[in-house]
């Protein structure tokens, strides 16, 4: 792995790298009153603003680690990685964004934007590259690609993996019950949608009427999940979940059941806790995101899009489905993250 210069001068005292630092780095040099770009001005150094939607949750810590591996791997690159204390702090992301838009220091931008629509009046007319991270800013022209998961292929990878899953648990009738997060938030809809595509195309039954809202959260999900129990005693074979969070609150509330003993229950994202759930016999599977390369190929879009490349308006980071065969191998590589 190359070292940077600013990473020799870490070595050399004057300043130390860590990943488990919150609320981002500040790589940034200080910005110059010439008319020369800020690449040129700072020794062909591509410097670029990486803003997530928090800098405090498990998800966005594999995001800070593989935007800071780019980073550490390339000499011309220095990313400055920041985040508010919570998806909900909006005020704070907001301010983040217009300081870093209006600082001549950076080349490029990568933003995962919390409010999407404020976002895009506050990049408007930007002319260095912006890319978006894990959300879209639809209808900004300042956006030259978003960086995610393709969100309603990962959800039918994941549902078909169930499907199979269900058949060999022995169910003969496969239907499948959602507890979503939030009616109509498009991420929502997106995984709703390739839910529907998975148990459909191979035989079975979305019960869309059935489905329950529980805003993302794990305790709503619990009375959701009570509520699929009290109309579906004889069981139901797939229990499907918008997050993790989720479908581990459904699994553990349908828990010694003797109806659910066989429900496969599916979350989505992939995360620490989904790996230990699965490994634990309660969680069946996740369809898990890749966050940390989702991060890698964001930073390597700006640092093209610098560069003047074209690049295509979505690059999906992929996705895979976690099931009790591979659960501690991702959970290991997690940790590793991380380390």
């Amino acid at each position: 792995m190359q070292k940077k210069r600013w990473m020799a001068a870490a070595l050399a005292g004057a300043m130390a790298l860590t990943l488990t630092a919150c609320g981002g780095t500040d790589d940034t040099a200080t910005s110059t009153d010439d008319s020369t770009s800020t690449a040129e001005s700072s020794g062909d150094v591509k410097k670029i603003s990486v803003i997530m939607k928090t800098s405090s949750a498990e998800y966005w810590q594999y995001i800070k680690a593989g935007a800071e591996a780019y980073d550490a791997e390339h000499d011309d690159v220095e990313v400055s990685i920041k985040g508010p204390t919570s998806e909900t702090a909006f005020e704070e992301q907001m301010s983040m964004i217009e300081t870093d838009i209006n600082t001549a220091d950076f080349d490029a931008y990568v933003i995962a934007p919390l409010q999407p629509d404020t976002v895009k009046t506050l990049i408007a007319g930007e002319t260095r590259p912006v890319v978006a991270l894990d959300s879209n800013i639809e209808g900004a022209p300042e956006v030259k690609t978003f960086v995610g998961t393709g969100n309603e292929a990962a959800a039918k990878q994941g549902m078909e993996a169930a499907v199979e899953a269900a058949k060999a648990a022995g169910w003969t009738e496969i239907k499948a019950i959602e507890i979503c997060g939030v009616q109509g938030e498009p991420t929502n809809e997106a995984r709703k949608a390739g839910y529907i595509a998975g148990i459909e195309e191979n035989g079975g039954d979305f019960l869309e009427e059935e489905t329950q809202y529980a805003d993302a959260t794990a305790d709503r999900a619990v009375n959701c999940m009570e509520a699929i129990i009290q109309t579906h005693p004889e069981g139901v074979a797939i229990i499907c979940a918008n997050n993790d969070d989720m479908a581990i609150a459904a699994a553990r509330t349908a828990a010694g059941n003797p109806a659910y003993e066989n429900t496969i229950f599916l979350g989505f994202d992939g995360v620490k806790s989904a790996c230990e759930s699965i490994l634990n016999g309660e969680l069946t599977m996740a369809a898990a995101q890749d966050p940390y390369n989702m991060a890698y190929q964001a930073v390597d879009a700006a640092v093209q899009l610098i560069d003047g490349a074209e690049l295509p308006e979505f690059i999906d980071s992929g996705s895979s489905v976690v099931t009790v065969d591979n659960a501690q191998e991702r959970l290991d590589t997690l940790n590793s993250y991380l380390a």
